[in-house]
């Protein structure tokens, strides 16, 4: 049988080698957030809203032009470990 993650944490690189890490709970949410607001950006200089989990009513803004790369990581521990 094979394990299911609990949630993905996804880690945004941006440019000038900061990074950030966000998480979301099944894979298809992130590939809807992806798809929907990154990827669709109107333009590589407008800002786009990450969405921050642990924190209520929390977001981040990034230019979708500063993500040079994204890493998905499957997490199967609980979130509190």
């Amino acid at each position: 049988m094979p394990r299911i993650p609990r949630r993905y944490a996804i880690h945004l690189v941006l440019s000038g080698g900061h990074s950030e890490v966000v998480h979301f709970s099944t894979l298809e949410e992130f590939q809807q957030w992806y798809s929907g607001v990154l990827h669709a950006a109107t333009s590589p200089d407008a800002f786009v809203n990450v969405p921050i989990r642990e924190l209520e009513g929390e977001y981040l803004l990034v230019r979708a032009s500063s993500v040079v790369a994204i890493r998905v990581e499957p997490q199967y521990a609980s979130i509190d470990d």
